[in-house]
């Protein structure tokens, strides 16, 4: 391609509403424009990155004899009601009506449809098991798009279900894609990390990401330096020993604390720690109220005990149900006389003795214990890890991080099969509902996050698998000159050997070609200038600063040996 004929337009301003690099660098590398929030246009450099990234996907997902198909991202409210997502997905799915009125919305993910369409070809277990994907656009309503297309309303999108006989054929499934994930993100020049994590809507028994060190990601990343544990926030287990009741070493006593709300505040009046107090939060859990239990420098983990409860929606409770059930104002509530199910994290069961409010405005009991006091209260898991507790496997302190989610697998189980009667006859003559597994990977995202690992203060870095071509061939000089002449020549020779090389035909100064050609990426840069009557030309790798000469015959066979 010459880059005369390219439709780009580069930017030398950093765009005033990108705040990490990757959005900005696919902004300034005229890779997408924005055409609405949360919306973008992929430009031809960008989609032919999207391109090379989906075709690596297509590879793998094909070896593992998974068959691609694609599915209609207008979607009948009719299937999601079946499986009861209709609701739950609630302002993020993209809804409208046909012209007889009928409920639509834009597909925000596939189970239903899958399932659906192998519900209607299967008959027998010889049917199975089968995988199929599709990479297709997907649609969110997200409240707030940012950071490009890491958090974006219109998304790229590799779905993959499996449909299995039992348990032992979802775990062959579910091995499966777990090790072409690693392929693809590995062949994708990718540094990434495998943690566990919460199914959240998409149901089923187990599930794991595939996330992308990287400070500004929305996901917090728990994980062990020294053993194999790694777990999504939402997912990471506190190492909890099995509960025994500490015995009470004071006795109760109602202490008035006039105006004291807060955690610090209660604190400062009692002259003691936050860790000695047991913060009681109200909470409506479908059409129930309920009371949660942690320690006064816990945050609570909404995912968890969403989980434990196995509610549809949770949320706290509002000002007018806390002072109702509590009979006080907020903040002063506590689990003593309270006439609703309570909850509590495992760490209040091993205080011997604690703050907590008195569900009485203006007061706080001291002295509390849970085994004494609160015997009706249920104890789990229901908190948030902190860096330094200890691994669940290992004891060794666990270490926080902020990631970018690039895949996630699942292992649904018959949630959307038994919802959408999705059944075969088995080797006994008898109906059965095959299992499934669920795979997803965020085609676009993956463009954001190669960048986020992959760029200088220049611009991007591309590996050579996705770059949008692999040379970049800059004459210093007009048509007619010698420098020209021999950039063309190369330039030939190397599309003749399918080399994706770009020649710099532009009548722009040396400097704007080669500012261009760092932002863009291009994995190999070749100069052609003052030395071309020799047969002479300057080489240089993006990522590195050293240029070498060599004879043009040379440097074509290094670009071949480094390409092909």
């Amino acid at each position: 391609m010459k880059l005369s004929k390219l439709f780009m337009t580069t930017l030398r301003e950093l765009p005033s509403d990108a705040e990490i690099p990757s959005h900005r660098l696919m902004l300034r590398a005229s890779l997408m424009r924005q055409v609405a929030s949360g919306v973008y246009a992929y430009l031809p450099l960008g989609y032919r990155v999207i391109r090379k990234i989906e075709e690596i996907v297509r590879e793998e997902m094909d070896k593992t004899q998974a068959q691609e198909v694609l599915m209609s991202a207008l979607v009948s409210s009719d299937i999601y009601k079946q499986s009861g997502r209709w609701d739950i997905f609630g302002e993020e799915m993209f809804r409208l009506k046909d012209r007889n009125e009928r409920d639509f919305c834009l597909g925000p993910t596939h189970e239903e449809l899958f399932t659906d369409t192998v519900k209607a070809s299967l008959s027998s277990y010889k049917s199975l098991p089968v995988t199929l994907y599709q990479i297709q656009t997907k649609y969110r309503d997200e409240k707030r798009p940012r950071f490009g297309v890491i958090r974006s309303r219109e998304f790229i999108m590799k779905d993959a279900y499996s449909f299995d006989i039992g348990e032992e054929g979802l775990d062959v499934s579910y091995k499966s894609m777990y090790e072409a994930y690693c392929r693809i993100f590995d062949r994708l020049g990718l540094k990434y990390l495998i943690v566990d994590a919460d199914s959240g809507a998409m149901g089923g028994s187990g599930s794991q990401e595939f996330m992308v060190i990287n400070e500004i990601g929305e996901d917090q990343i728990v994980y062990c330096p020294e053993c194999s544990y790694a777990a999504n926030m939402e997912k990471a287990s506190c190492n909890n020993k099995d509960v025994a009741l500490a015995e009470a070493s004071q006795d109760l006593s109602l202490v008035e604390t006039p105006n004291m709300h807060t955690i610090e505040e209660v604190s400062g009046f009692f002259n003691c720690k936050s860790t000695e107090i047991a913060k009681t939060i109200i909470y409506s859990s479908d059409d129930k109220t309920i009371g949660v239990m942690v320690r006064g420098d816990r945050e609570i983990n909404e995912t968890k005990l969403k989980n434990f409860l196995g509610s549809s929606e949770l949320t706290l409770a509002t000002f007018e149900i806390v002072e109702k059930v509590t009979g006080a104002e907020v903040g002063f509530a506590g689990p003593i006389g309270l006439d609703i199910p309570l909850y509590g994290d495992y760490e209040i069961s091993y205080m011997d003795s604690f703050i907590a409010g008195g569900n009485k405005t203006d007061f706080h009991y001291m002295g509390m214990n849970a085994k004494r006091d609160i015997p009706e209260i249920v104890f789990s898991d229901f908190r948030n890890v902190v860096e330094g507790d200890a691994c669940p496997k290992c004891n060794t302190k666990l270490q926080l991080t902020k990631g970018i989610e690039i895949g996630h697998i699942f292992k649904l189980g018959t949630k959307y099969t038994k919802a959408l009667s999705c059944t075969y006859i088995n080797d006994k003559g008898k109906e059965a509902v095959p299992i499934m597994g669920c795979y997803g990977i965020g085609v676009s995202r993956l463009m954001a996050a190669i960048i986020e690992q992959h760029h200088d203060t220049e611009g991007i870095c591309w590996p050579y698998s996705v770059a949008p071509y692999h040379i970049i061939i800059i004459p210093i000089g007009s048509q007619g000159s010698e420098s020209f002449d021999l950039a063309m020549k190369m330039y030939e020779e190397l599309l003749s050997k399918n080399i994706q090389v770009l020649l710099d035909d532009r009548s722009e100064r040396p400097g704007v070609k080669f500012k261009d050609s760092e932002l863009i990426g291009i994995p190999i840069r070749v100069t052609v200038g003052r030395k071309a009557n020799e047969g002479i030309v300057e080489l240089k790798l993006r990522r590195e600063e050293t240029k070498t000469e060599m004879l043009c015959s040379e440097a074509i066979s290094y670009i071949i040996s480094e390409v092909l």
